[in-house]
């Protein structure tokens, strides 16, 4: 088993390295500098400026320099919030984006994996066919049209909850993120367990357990659940990843200050340091994600792990 999560970790690495690399020159290449909504100053302090940042350097001298710090832990000072590292804007803004990130993912396998059973045992009936549609629905809209239309009639409308910012951190605050994070994949995860199901259901050895007289409850959570769940959890790291990385463009309908805020400011404002850092701790974090998903579908079928 360790051998099989060293290897993973040391094919991660050159993958880490490329998306870094990539991210880095498309950065820099791309129209505008850091400093150009400053006021206009004379060109001997833009040229200090550049110097204190090392702006003046070569690209492939700035790039080496980079992933010098990088190997010590450093990200480097943000160029836009003077006062800040990257590495503290990051500490504030990526438990943020995990907790709802999280909790979206959570609501997500709850309700997708049970409306997917659920619609399994009821194959081809109305019930069936709602709950597919509605899940088509849910894949079809993206989740930037579910948040301001949730912000507009909860929100706005019926005044139930509050529509922007985070609050105290509370409940109430978390909700309408939550929701507008946890449709579209409650949709593809229903989708997925239900197809799954189905195939499970129609097994030799689930047809053997209606034979012996096991009842309709037994056979779905003792026999055929664990079996069903493999491919929804082959796609749990991607998904996860994908929600969490993907809460951008939420957390800027909402005003919460997460990572992915901090990532269009620093777009935006061609934050080089704060950008790189915020696409680094991406990157750690989906091939993270995939090394325990591979671990975890290996531990429900070992017949992957003796083959990778």
């Amino acid at each position: 088993m360790w051998t099989y999560v060293i290897r993973r970790l040391a094919s991660a690495v050159p993958t880490l390295f490329i998306i870094i690399a990539i991210a880095f020159f498309m950065i820099r290449l791309a129209p505008g500098g850091p400093f150009d909504r400053e006021r206009v100053v004379p060109p001997e302090i833009s040229a200090n400026l550049n110097r204190v940042y090392h702006l003046d350097e070569p690209l492939p001298q700035q790039f080496v320099r980079y992933l010098k710090g990088l190997a010590r832990g450093d990200f480097g000072p943000s160029f836009k919030y003077r006062d800040f590292t990257v590495t503290e804007l990051i500490a504030a803004g990526f438990p943020v984006s995990l907790k709802i990130g999280l909790w979206a993912m959570a609501a997500a396998v709850l309700l997708g994996v049970g409306l997917g059973a659920w619609a399994a045992q009821r194959r081809n009936s109305v019930a069936d066919h709602l709950v597919m549609g509605a899940a088509m629905t849910g894949i079809a809209v993206p989740n930037f049209v579910v948040a301001p239309l949730l912000s507009l009639v909860i929100g706005v409308y019926l005044n139930l909850l509050p529509v922007g910012g985070l609050g105290d951190g509370g409940v109430r605050h978390l909700l309408l993120p939550v929701i507008s994070l946890a449709l579209p994949q409650v949709a593809y995860i229903a989708r997925l367990s239900r197809g799954s199901m189905i195939e499970v259901l129609s097994a030799d050895y689930i047809r053997t357990g209606r034979a012996k007289g096991l009842t309709q409850r037994r056979i779905v959570f003792r026999h055929a659940l664990k079996n069903a769940l493999t491919p929804v959890i082959s796609y749990l790291g991607p998904a996860t990843a994908a929600i969490v990385t993907g809460s951008v463009v939420i957390e800027q309908i909402f005003g919460i200050p997460g990572l992915g805020r901090y990532f269009v400011q620093g777009a935006l404002n061609r934050d080089y340091t704060l950008v790189m850092g915020v696409v680094v701790t991406y990157g750690s974090l989906i091939i993270v994600l995939n090394l325990a998903v591979d671990l975890l579908y290996g531990f429900l079928d070992p017949r992957v792990r003796s083959h990778g």
